[in-house]
């Protein structure tokens, strides 16, 4: 077993430096993760670490999954296949850049609920959800024959709370699922303090400044074993920002620091992957920060698993060290499969009763109290009076299109500097649609409890009106009838085809249109937003491919100018900012 002893760790009673990278196996298919661990290996790292994210693994109360993207053990299995030793963080929470920090949206329906404290209804779902999840882990122990050396408790807890009962609630969690393994908390420096135990290692997670994170450990706890639990080499990105970069000699001189000082490493992100779907989170401070569908993060490897010249950099620091291994050469490329026309399309307003969920209530319910998780809710009301009606939008839960009478009035955003508007109704009996778009809830800091939709009733010139229809639109379903484009409302679908011989990554470019979601195959690949950038083209994984007669749809909620979109083979990122 691993253990820590005078400031150093060991493994079978000989003393051993953690040379660790991320890989988050729900960000990357599984067809790829021997190839991402393949490069982990030949850059001469022993140890892969991932989360393990709640709102993966029971997407509803009771529900649970732990196939394809979900396959926590097979990943743990490919690692352990290649020689390699595995860190695993199961904590209810994660941050990571993912929808609400990993905890299911569910949780948001009972208002009283605490999370991330020891309120005994909070600690009833992490039981329940523990006891399907841990067990997995057992059989996968280093002294059972498996890879995992170490497990991880909470995270990152001292920058959000102070209750160590909860903290203790976890660990003995652990213990009575028989993970009898290294376990240990990991916090900034700042925080360490609120968020370790006292018999539990305390690890820490930077990217710089070196000498004075440790002196910080070395006061809090002498004699701790020095190590980087998430040592930030890179950064995200989020929707109306610049592109994040880190320069490659200054991330691998502060590698080469810690090197100096015997330190284990856990490099955050080794390789970032996609936030597919809907799971991109967001971060809420002055303003609301939507994460983009690239989790690129500038890490060793791109996106697509390549490799970066910072990731080499490392690897010549490494060399002077001890002796790194053959690069790895992989077999995978990407490839541009040309021109896709989509002139086929139905409006989601013509598809509702197909692909939504219909629920009647007096007021407009939040999107966790109709039992939706992500997407998009369609509100819908009678207003019986005519004029010039104001209206606020504190409410709205995130990015919202108003339509009164079927016809488009305006879009509004949280992050409007104006808080309220102005709606015109025509007539004396009048409908009001409004289409709420989920674009990620808070992962870290205060907003956790992030609801999304229209969190209450609107007040609407000086009055509320009541009687509501809301269609939850999760797009788990996509429509199944098109037609030859005509003028429909938007938000609108629109379907073509297209062939991708020997079934390579590639990336779509849909320049022209303007926000919206991507399917292939069925498989939603995640947002794009190009009037706000960074990120101008989606990745495409090619095991989701098919040699020929692969569908594509897309949900564009606002205009297109085309209808046809480009598979190309290189990303792009618009602009960039030093990190």
């Amino acid at each position: 077993m691993l253990t820590a002893e005078n400031g150093q760790f060991y493994l079978n009673d000989k003393p051993f430096q953690i040379l660790s990278g991320a890989i988050h196996y729900f960000r990357t298919v599984p067809e790829h993760w021997e190839d991402r661990l393949e490069k982990l290996k030949a850059l001469g790292l022993n140890t892969v670490e991932t989360y393990v994210p709640w709102n993966l693994h029971e997407p509803r109360r009771g529900e649970f999954e732990f196939s394809g993207l979900a396959d926590i053990e097979g990943f743990i299995q490919t690692a352990a296949d290649l020689g390699l030793y595995v860190i695993v963080r199961p904590a209810p929470y994660i941050c990571a850049e993912w929808e609400m920090g990993g905890l299911p949206s569910w949780l948001l329906k009972d208002k009283d609920v605490v999370m991330r404290s020891s309120d005994p209804v909070y600690l009833s779902y992490v039981e329940s959800y523990y006891k399907e999840l841990l067990p997995k882990f057992v059989p996968h122990l280093y002294q059972n024959g498996g890879p995992i050396i170490a497990m991880q408790i909470e995270n990152e807890y001292g920058a959000y709370g102070n209750d160590q009962k909860y903290l203790t609630f976890l660990k003995k969690q652990y213990e009575q699922h028989g993970l009898d393994t290294f376990l240990f908390t990991s916090d900034g420096p700042d925080f360490i303090e609120q968020g370790s135990l006292p018999d539990v290692t305390t690890t820490l997670n930077f990217g710089s400044k070196v000498e004075q994170a440790f002196e910080r450990l070395d006061a809090f706890k002498t004699g701790s074993p020095k190590m980087v639990a998430e040592f930030w080499i890179g950064w995200f990105d989020y929707w109306t920002g610049e592109h994040h970069t880190r320069d490659a000699g200054d991330a691998a001189a502060v590698f080469r620091e810690l090197m100096e000082r015997k330190a284990s490493v856990n490099f955050y992100m080794f390789h970032g992957g996609t936030n597919f779907g809907f799971m991109n989170g967001a971060n809420h401070y002055d303003v609301y920060y939507p994460t983009i569908t690239s989790y690129d993060y500038d890490s060793l490897l791109t996106e697509s698993g390549a490799i970066t010249e910072k990731y080499n950099a490392v690897k010549s620091i490494l060399a002077d060290y001890q002796t790194v291994p053959a690069d790895y050469e992989s077999v995978l490329s990407s490839e541009a499969c040309g021109r896709v026309e989509v002139e086929e399309g139905v409006s989601l307003f013509d598809t509702l009763a197909e692909i939504g969920k219909r629920t009647a209530h007096i007021k407009p319910l939040s999107m966790e109290e109709i039992d939706q998780a992500y997407g998009y809710t369609l509100y819908k009301t009678t207003v019986n009076r005519s004029g010039e009606l104001s209206m606020g939008i504190e409410a709205v839960h995130d990015r919202a299109f108003i339509y009164v009478n079927g016809t488009y009035q305006k879009t509004i955003y949280i992050n409007d500097e104006q808080k309220k508007t102005t709606l015109v109704f025509p007539e004396k009996i009048n409908t009001l649609e409004i289409l709420v778009e989920n674009m990620g809830r808070a992962n870290y800091g205060e907003h956790l409890e992030d609801r999304k939709g229209l969190t209450k009733n609107i007040w609407l010139g000086e009055q509320y009106f009541f009687e509501w229809e809301m269609y939850a639109v999760e797009l788990d379903i996509l429509p199944e009838s098109y037609a030859k484009q005509e003028d429909s409302r938007y938000p609108k679908f629109f379907r073509g085809t297209f062939d991708a011989p020997g079934r390579h990554d590639t990336y779509i470019d849909s320049e022209g249109f303007t926000k919206g979601n991507l399917f292939v195959n069925g498989f939603n690949l995640g947002r794009y937003w190009n009037t706000a950038g960074p990120q101008k083209r989606i990745y495409v994984p090619g095991p989701l491919l098919k040699e020929q007669g692969n569908e594509l749809v897309i949900l564009e909620l606002e205009h297109s100018s085309v209808s046809e979109v480009q598979l190309v083979d290189q990303p792009e990122l618009a602009a960039v900012v030093k990190s």
